[in-house]
């Protein structure tokens, strides 16, 4: 029997997965200068197994810290690796000083792929964040004023998401077909002469006070202290988005079968980690795995 776990898209949802370029370890005692290959090994040898893994701090961290005592037990040694940005935790998984990575939703990582000649692939998705607007000197999205300031991804896949949630809430209108690719380029009305500002995803919540409203994706609106009911508006279980946007953990191609990884993602797609999700995440954050029984 399998039973699903259910993607919370309610109005209740907040939020969607990123900037300095410094990182910082969040397991204490480890030796960093292993490289991902030395420390690779078999996990039924009966040796520890160390597995390093790069996230943003919130929530993906703070969701592999849950399953670190459960590695444990299996004699795997995770070491998280915080980044503040979307790319560094890529680059640095494809240079193979990480052994998988978990900060970005399947869209980012095909996108990022066919950018950067890359070749790294999901092994299973975790959870979803839904993207929301929040005010900066403007708090009606139906009132904006002449030449408002909007502020929105600069990395292809989220502004797109950007783009795309301001339409649906009445703010601009996108050519017909544009989707999940969308650029401002599409836009086909804009009656107020809105200045949409790319901006690093990181940025816009610290950038509010100089923007009309900012689309801010979920890890950072949690990281910033925003609260759900901050949002002036949320992207809808009605939209493309939830499939699109699931956040998975992501490995280099070969990499899929190795145990130890096999091992996090299966301690990952836990009911323990999602009541863990929906106890500490109030629906800012949302479980999408089955959990076999």
């Amino acid at each position: 029997m399998k039973k699903f776990v259910g993607i919370l898209l309610t109005a209740a949802l907040a939020f969607g997965a990123i900037g300095c370029s410094s990182t910082t370890e969040s397991t204490e005692g480890t030796d960093t200068n292993n490289t991902a290959t030395e420390e690779n090994g078999d996990t039924a040898s009966g040796e520890t197994v160390k597995i390093k893994v790069g996230a943003v701090p919130t929530p993906h961290a703070e969701i592999l810290k849950q399953v670190q005592p459960v590695l444990a037990e299996q004699g795997i040694d995770l070491e998280i690796v915080e980044f503040n940005d979307y790319v560094q935790p890529n680059t640095t998984l494809n240079s193979g000083d990480l052994d998988a990575n978990y900060f970005q939703h399947q869209l980012y990582l095909d996108q990022f792929n066919a950018d950067n000649n890359m070749n790294l692939v999901s092994i299973g998705a975790v959870h979803y964040e839904p993207m929301a607007i929040f005010a900066g000197n403007s708090s009606d999205l139906a009132n904006l004023p002449e030449g408002a300031i909007i502020g929105v991804p600069n990395d292809p896949t989220n502004e797109a998401r950007a783009l795309l949630l301001l339409e649906q809430n009445g703010v601009l209108k996108l050519k017909e077909d544009a989707g999940v690719t969308a650029t401002k380029l599409d836009i086909v009305e804009n009656p107020k002469n809105l200045k949409i500002e790319e901006m690093e995803a990181a940025q816009i919540p610290l950038s509010l006070d100089s923007l009309d409203i900012g689309v801010i994706n979920g890890n950072y609106a949690i990281g910033n202290g925003l609260a759900l009911e901050d949002a002036l508006a949320i992207e809808s279980a009605d939209t493309l988005t939830p499939d699109s946007y699931q956040n998975v953990v992501a490995v280099r191609s070969g990499d899929e079968n190795r145990p130890e990884l096999q091992a996090l993602i299966q301690a990952l797609q836990t009911q323990e980690v999602a009541d863990y999700i929906n106890n500490t995440y109030q629906g800012a954050v949302a479980p999408v795995f089955t959990v076999a029984e």
